[in-house]
């Protein structure tokens, strides 16, 4: 079985499903393949609220928000497939699929990457100790607590701050578990502020910064964990390490893009963000392969997922029906002092009215974020931040015409 369409969106998570929407109300014939068997991806199983404040103007849950966006998608004529798995991507935007109608080819004008991602794990941050039940990514714990209605331990401690172990901690608390402390290896936290606030000061979970899991202990099952304090090098000291007992350890220490398509298509990825090198159009260093979502960078809250999604569904709608010149000799954005990376890595020579994604390297005060042409010195972009953390995702927009490579740096 061969079919043919204008654009093609793999991931029915919140960027997919906007990617698919974007493309659709651009006027092109859209098929979305998700290899779950219901659309929303991890919004499913993340029952708490605060999804939809910027897309929907109100705070509902995960559920809710993917929802809404499916019923669009329906409501509004898009070929949707779950349990369709891509088996396989090519240059050509040719894609083997394997769905409950059986094994087929896929040939689209233009293909949307919306993954998503997946989360590091022990053996990835090589947690030494025994190899007991009761490890598991926060993740996971997330899905076995809330769609499951499985308990997974009665004391249990948290490694790494980033947002979902933050939640998981305020949800177990809930459930009745004693959540024992969060322990973070680098001096500032790993997810929002007010995830910080909201689900570890409210319910009086202590969080410790520069500290770490150094082993891990129990023979069927854990039975405690060794934290120590690291230096600024993120080595452990000797002479800190304590104790702690517990039955379960939970892992929220990062999360990667899931590229494993991407990179069988050609699509350059950049070592900084995990996932794609891409242009103002979020195109890929393929012509007519597209990527957004926490495929392209990991996003701190759903609806900017869902924004980048609409913009590069509509994209690729434009590129299926020729509107899209071809990429010649584009100007490239690096990321310059105290700046972690920026997107767009690349954009059109000429572009105007470009907007850049970056993150900071660390925690800055009072600091400037400067855009300037590498070769010229010509300042594009000049505004001081009061404050801006590494686990908030900014947004700038360069109004004038770029016909340089530029840089993105921050200065006191």
């Amino acid at each position: 079985m061969i079919r043919d369409v204008d654009v093609a969106v793999i991931g029915g998570g919140p960027a997919g499903l906007a990617a698919a929407l974007g493309a659709r109300r651009a006027g092109a014939r859209v098929l979305l393949l998700e290899r779950d068997d219901r659309l929303g991806g991890i919004l499913n199983q993340c029952i708490h609220d605060g999804f939809g404040l910027v897309l929907y103007n109100e705070s509902i849950s995960g559920p809710e928000y993917a929802e809404r966006l499916a019923e669009d998608a329906v409501r509004e004529g898009i070929v949707v497939e779950t349990g369709a798995m891509v088996l396989d991507l090519a240059a050509g935007r040719t894609m083997r699929v394997n769905s409950r109608g059986g094994y087929g080819l896929v040939r689209a004008k233009a293909v949307v990457l919306a993954m998503g991602c997946r989360e590091r794990t022990r053996d990835m941050i090589e947690i030494p100790g025994d190899r007991p039940a009761g490890v598991w990514t926060a993740g996971t714990a997330q899905n076995l607590v809330n769609l499951r209605n499985l308990r997974i331990g009665n004391e249990i401690v948290i490694l790494g701050s980033g947002d979902i172990g933050l939640i998981m901690a305020r949800r177990l608390t809930f459930e009745g578990l004693r959540v024992k402390g969060v322990f973070e290896i680098l001096p500032w936290a790993g997810g929002l502020e007010r995830n910080i606030r909201q689900c570890l000061f409210d319910f009086s979970i202590p969080l410790e910064l520069s500290t770490t899991v150094i082993d891990i202990r129990g023979r069927e099952r854990v039975s405690s964990v060794v934290v120590a304090r690291v230096d600024d090098r993120l080595k452990p000291l000797a002479g800190t390490e304590r104790e702690i007992a517990c039955d379960t350890l939970l892992l929220s220490v990062g999360l990667i893009p899931e590229n494993e398509l991407s990179r069988r298509a050609g699509v350059v990825l950049s070592p900084a963000t995990g996932g794609a090198v891409v242009d103002e159009m979020f195109m890929t260093t393929v012509p007519g392969i597209f990527s957004c979502g926490n495929v392209l960078q990991i996003h701190d809250v759903a609806d900017g997922a869902s924004l980048e999604g609409f913009e590069a569904g509509k994209n690729a709608a434009r590129f299926a029906r020729g509107a899209v010149a071809a990429r010649e000799a584009p100007a490239g954005i690096a990321a310059g002092a105290g700046i972690k990376y920026v997107l767009p890595q690349i954009v059109r020579r000429g572009t105007a009215g470009a907007g850049l994604h970056f993150r900071v390297a660390e925690p800055r005060r009072n600091v400037w974020i400067e855009v300037c042409g590498r070769s010229s010195g010509t300042t594009l972009f000049r505004r001081k931040y009061p404050r801006l953390l590494p686990s908030e995702l900014q947004r700038i927009m360069v109004k004038t015409a770029i016909e340089e490579d530029l840089e993105v740096s921050a200065h006191d």
